[in-house]
């Protein structure tokens, strides 16, 4: 998988390689790419447009790992994503991903169903390719937002998700909890195994799956982006889109009957969720500290 995506020295170097040694920029219009990154419409000499998005803080590994992410999705052949062109490294530093430009559109008709149905088949697609020494992990560490995200992989969902996901960002978050409290985050940890439950199958997963990162492309069709991706339990891409909204009834409607859930998933959602928050707090501060600790007495 990392071998399919390209690198590049520049990005001259890039456009010249992947459409021609005549191909220059005739225009670059920022436009919305999240809180993270800088994005950009790029117009070429030929008329084309592709998506750049980049970032002077970051190294090009930053911009491989979202790639691989991506083309993982694509290789299920279950929903789109757009095209990877490659990344590299920016002329002043920093890096840069080439995607194609997907010229959004309104909605087609039943977009929450069909949504719903080809993520039930992302989740229902083989994962051997995508990590191996275990069931669940990646082929690399990546990252979730602009944290890093450690993809160990492990045999077991629930230490994955205690390891992987949940202690790493505690230990990030440290300094806003107490001694008390810290009493209750191990305890919450311990009972990761009687809180959570073994998926029936092992799933790729988004990550990431808020409404931000699924865009409407020019088929009238949802197109996935901005990946976090990896090897788990499809309950957690379920349960990050309750988290901030932006989903239909409908959409949980076609999900449950293309994939029925394992009993039980609504009292594993907000643990499930607690990983976001913790993210959020470590990335944008205390505004979501009230919800972390929430969720921490919730379970414990």
């Amino acid at each position: 998988m990392t071998d399919t995506i390209q690198q590049f020295s520049s990005l001259d170097q890039a456009l010249h390689s992947l459409f021609g040694n005549n191909v220059k920029i005739t225009d670059r219009k920022q436009v919305a790419g999240g809180d993270i990154n800088e994005a950009y419409r790029l117009t070429l000499s030929d008329g084309m447009h592709i998506f750049m998005k980049s970032n002077q803080g970051k190294s090009v590994s930053f911009f491989q790992r979202e790639a691989e992410g991506l083309a993982a999705i694509a290789e299920t052949g279950a929903i789109s994503t757009p095209q990877v062109f490659g990344c590299g490294t920016g002329e002043n530093g920093g890096a840069f991903l080439l995607l194609e430009f997907v010229e959004s559109r309104r909605p087609g008709k039943d977009y929450q169903e069909i949504l719903a149905q080809q993520l039930a088949r992302m989740h229902q697609s083989r994962t051997e390719n995508f990590v191996t020494g275990g069931i669940y992990g990646f082929a690399q560490d990546n990252y979730i937002g602009a944290n890093p995200q450690v993809n160990t992989p492990c045999k077991s969902w629930t230490e994955f998700f205690r390891d992987r996901r949940l202690k790493p960002q505690f230990l990030q978050a440290s300094d806003y909890f107490g001694k008390e409290e810290w009493k209750k985050i191990t305890e919450l940890l311990e009972r990761t195994g009687e809180i959570l439950t073994e998926p029936e199958y092992p799933s790729l997963v988004h990550g990431d799956l808020w409404a931000g990162n699924v865009m409407t492309g020019r088929d009238g069709l949802a197109w996935l982006t901005d990946p976090a991706a990896c090897v788990g339990h499809r309950e957690a891409d379920l349960a990050m889109t309750e988290l901030f909204g932006g989903f239909s009834g409908k959409f949980y409607e076609a999900y449950r009957e293309a994939a029925p859930l394992q009993p039980g998933y609504e009292k594993r959602r907000d643990f499930y969720n607690l990983y976001h928050l913790l993210n959020h707090l470590n990335l944008f501060g205390r505004s979501y500290l009230s919800s972390v600790r929430r969720i921490v007495e919730e379970y414990v």
